[in-house]
């Protein structure tokens, strides 16, 4: 039965394997992202260096001015060996045009402007992280400056430390607003995280990544005045130009205080004076909901007419994972045709980002916005709305608790009818550390390192395909020994002894993947419901479900306890069988919607609950599955005939 299992997983693998290739499989991604952020710094590095080295035309240090020249050079041999890409070619032009500019003697202005576009371009066409998980601590930072800074740039930051004197070149001036302006935070990391090569500037790439990050963020501040900061305190919270310009934190590091000044006017520089200050204000303005899934749909379709289709997919996906999904179970309970449209269309659309269908993907991204309005509207209305909340907590419970509970429970039936109930404790502790396990993945998500919604959907869709085949087999062998009395024989034979050690394990491994996959998710879920205040009716569906989940439990438990062994094996294996088949589609359709798979809509029937979904791949895969199960049965049943006595 083994091997009959192995070449049913092998001929489900080659039969999707095309059909579940990735949408863009010919377009990744850098796997060294070493080269992107050296070549940011460089870029960077001119920006802010420049005006020491030209003014009006003439040069005014020769030093400064060749390394200019050279930085220059070398961005343009860096920018033409990164990988193909769409945006390859336009990178590579502004890499020579900055180039030419620093040979020609341009203007500050100029140069800074060329070097800052390239920057831009080249996070969107090569993203690497650029923003710290939380707020970094300034007062961390400050610290942090005093121990390791303080002694070559001085207390203050004005580049006046005990130790300057004997350096050359002299320490940055973090005061001089000349150059502060064209500095970003990311700028002042990368420089942190790998020094400055040629200078007395160390790396301090032994420090802790959120401990760099805070120093960042000090020495950004260090330009800046107190009563800057107060004025752009006022604006963050009275202008919503404002907010907008600094959404979140990797806006924060990557902007530089010219730049912001050309789309805000000079009060930016209050503004960042204030956000530099305060990180917390800024992650604390985070988009969420529908003005997140609105605003990551913008960037996907400007990533996608610069030719970056990568980024526009990765884009298009934290839209619907980050910023529609959370939302998914109060709208089902309102509108659930408005959720199976929303659903659809983003799948029309990445597809069609993947098939470089310009018109279309103008039209669905045209199609979702108005949908979007739609989503915001029947929410909007349904807010104060406290049985929206207990209908829709009760929803999600049982909607992810049915499926991990009738894998446990048929366990734990099976162990009481073979009298194995000394494996009873593995059973019962795979599941007690998957609950514990879902809450520390969630606290850690949540206040320390931050997981995106395509890191979710493909945890849950690995850990969906991973028990399908693990349910697949089972209950292949438990339909084997319900054939022809084989159940009493091997009972005889195999589990009279107590199970080993390894087969303990392998059934706590299946109740800990049954029920950890399923944990972290409705966690997450509720997090989004709290969101509305009705606490009590959230508490409500809650332990509403959890009864339900208790009542189902019981009567399974009873239900088999009074049932032949013969019957309870045929059943239950009937039932692994169908619950294989369920998390086949539910796993597929997970790697779909982070991304993994391509999604090819057909039809319109969706019942989560059943796994089916409307596309080509997730049908196909349940398909499969089933007739896996199928063939394994039929084939048992001749083996069954075959030995039964004349």
């Amino acid at each position: 039965m083994t091997a009959f299992l192995g070449r049913c997983l092998m001929a489900i693998a080659v039969g999707l394997g095309a059909s579940l290739a990735p949408a863009w499989a010919a377009d990744t991604p850098v796997d060294n992202d070493q080269q992107v952020r050296q070549l940011w710094q460089l870029l960077d590095y001119v920006a802010v260096d420049y005006p020491g080295a030209v003014a009006n035309g003439v040069v005014t240090s020769e030093g400064e001015y060749q390394e200019m020249r050279e930085f220059s050079d070398n961005a343009v041999a860096q920018a033409k060996a990164l990988p193909p890409h769409g945006s390859h070619g336009q990178l590579v032009s502004l890499a020579e045009q900055l180039r030419n500019a620093v040979l020609q003697k341009a203007p500050a202005d100029r140069v800074a402007d060329l070097a800052q576009q390239a920057n831009g371009l080249l996070l969107t066409a090569y993203p690497i992280p650029v923003a710290p998980r939380v707020a970094p601590d300034l007062a961390q930072g400050q610290r942090l400056y005093q121990v390791h800074c303080a002694a070559c740039h001085g207390p203050t930051g004005g580049g006046d430390g005990p130790a300057a004197k004997s350096l050359d070149p002299k320490p940055v001036d973090f005061t001089d607003k000349g150059r502060a302006r064209a500095r970003s935070i990311l700028a002042l990391y990368q420089v942190t995280s790998q020094g400055v090569e040629g200078t007395s500037m160390p790396s301090f790439k032994a420090l802790p990544d959120q401990d760099r990050w805070a120093l960042a963020f000090y020495v950004g501040t260090l330009s800046f005045d107190a009563a800057a900061r107060e004025r752009g305190a006022a604006m963050l919270q009275n202008d919503p130009k404002a907010r907008a310009a600094l959404p979140d934190l990797a806006a924060l590091t990557t902007a530089s205080e010219s730049l912001l000044v050309q789309r805000l006017g000079a009060q930016a520089t209050d503004l960042l004076a204030f956000a530099r200050s305060q990180p917390q204000a800024i992650t604390g303005n985070q988009l969420a909901g529908i003005p997140l899934a609105r605003s990551q749909m913008q960037a996907s379709l400007k990533a996608f007419e610069t030719g970056n289709g990568t980024e526009a997919i990765r884009l298009a996906l934290s839209a619907y994972l980050d910023g529609f999904e959370p939302l998914e179970a109060a709208l089902e309970s309102r509108n659930k045709d408005l959720l199976v449209e929303v659903e659809r269309t983003m799948q029309l659309y990445r597809s069609a980002i993947a098939a470089k269908q310009a018109d279309v993907v103008v039209a669905k991204a045209h199609e979702l916005d108005l949908l979007f309005s739609r989503v915001d509207g029947e929410l909007s209305a349904g807010r104060a709305d406290a049985t929206t909340s207990f209908i829709a907590a009760l929803t999600i419970l049982l909607r992810e608790g049915v499926e991990a509970l009738l894998i446990v429970v048929a366990m734990i039936a099976f162990l009481r009818k073979a009298n194995q109930g000394q494996a009873l404790r593995y059973v019962h502790g795979g599941w007690v550390t998957a609950l514990a396990a879902g809450g520390v993945t969630w606290w850690i998500a949540t206040y320390v390192v931050g997981v995106s919604g395509a890191s979710r959907e493909v945890t849950e869709g690995l850990s969906s395909l991973f028990a399908a085949a693990v349910l697949l087999s089972v209950g292949l062998w438990m339909h084997q020994k319900s054939s022809a009395g084989r159940w009493q024989a091997y009972l005889r034979d195999k589990l009279s002894a107590a199970m080993t050690r390894r087969s303990a394990w392998a059934l706590f491994l299946l109740a800990f993947v049954a029920v950890y996959r399923e944990v972290f998710e409705t966690v997450l879920f509720f997090s989004a419901l709290a969101a509305d205040g009705h606490g009590s009716a959230l508490l409500a569906g809650l332990a509403v479900g959890l009864i339900l989940l208790a009542i189902i439990a019981a009567v399974f438990l009873c239900t088999s306890a009074r049932m032949p062994l013969g019957t309870f094996f045929s059943l239950s294996s009937i039932l692994v069988a169908v619950l294989a088949v369920v998390l086949a589609g539910k796993g597929v359709s997970g790697l779909q919607e982070a991304g993994w798979l391509s999604a090819t809509p057909v039809g319109s029937l969706r019942v989560p609950v059943l796994g089916i979904f409307p596309t080509l791949q997730t049908s196909l895969a349940q398909v499969a599955v089933l007739l896996a199960a199928l063939l394994g049965f039929g084939l048992n049943a001749m083996q069954a005939r075959r030995a039964a006595p004349a």
